[in-house]
């Protein structure tokens, strides 16, 4: 069963929110069987999938890189709630590059593009002004892979759990090693999302 469409939705998305729709209904009919959600998740697509994305939007700005895009999420949902901020999608997987070159073309996207590649492998040099990430992997890992595709004096802004502080304290060594500085837990939407969203932002100095 698919999760109604929450009130707070239209505060969100504002005039976007049909193309958010769109996008719901389309990874609803598809993103099970193409294997890029699980069918637990039907049921909270957009309270813990879509609105949690969305809600960190107004963070972005400039030319938005997305290190390991799979389904679009926060990718795809930013570049809806987004449309004045330009967006790269990095994705490895084949069958997943696919499924976000049809949503950019079936929602008319024209904001964002998509490289298959991996984020250790990208050659496109240091082009981003934000660097994000959803469920990738652990900050540790995280941050010796993204920062290196941010300009001097932009920002990682990675999406996380409710164990981000722990994660910060593991990643010492490598936050150090890849220059990063004023690293720190945001948290947004408390008293807007029944789960409010958690983000690890870092400036990427050098």
């Amino acid at each position: 069963m698919i999760e109604e469409e929450p009130s707070v939705a239209q505060a969100i998305f504002g005039e976007q929110l049909p193309v958010a729709r769109q996008f719901v209904e389309n990874l609803s009919a598809e993103g099970e069987v193409r294997g890029l959600i699980g069918p637990l998740e039907l049921p909270r697509l957009w309270s813990r999938h879509i609105l949690n994305c969305a809600i960190a939007a107004p963070l972005f700005s400039g030319h938005v890189g997305d290190v390991g895009s799979g389904a679009g999420l926060p990718g795809l949902v930013l570049a809806i709630a987004r449309p004045d901020v330009t967006f790269t999608l990095i994705e490895p997987m084949e069958r997943r590059v696919s499924w976000l070159e049809e949503q950019i073309q079936s929602l008319q996207l024209d904001n964002t593009t998509v490289v298959r590649a991996r984020a250790e492998d990208w050659s496109g040099g240091r082009v981003f002004d934000v660097v994000t990430a959803r469920a990738v992997s652990a900050l540790r890992t995280l941050a010796p892979l993204t920062s290196p595709l941010v300009r001097p004096g932009g920002e990682l802004i990675l999406f996380k759990g409710a164990n981000s502080p722990a994660e910060i304290e593991a990643a010492q060594k490598q936050i150090r090693r890849a220059k990063l500085q004023d690293v720190r837990v945001e948290i947004i939407g408390e008293g807007v999302l029944a789960e409010p969203t958690r983000v690890v932002r870092a400036l990427v100095t050098a």
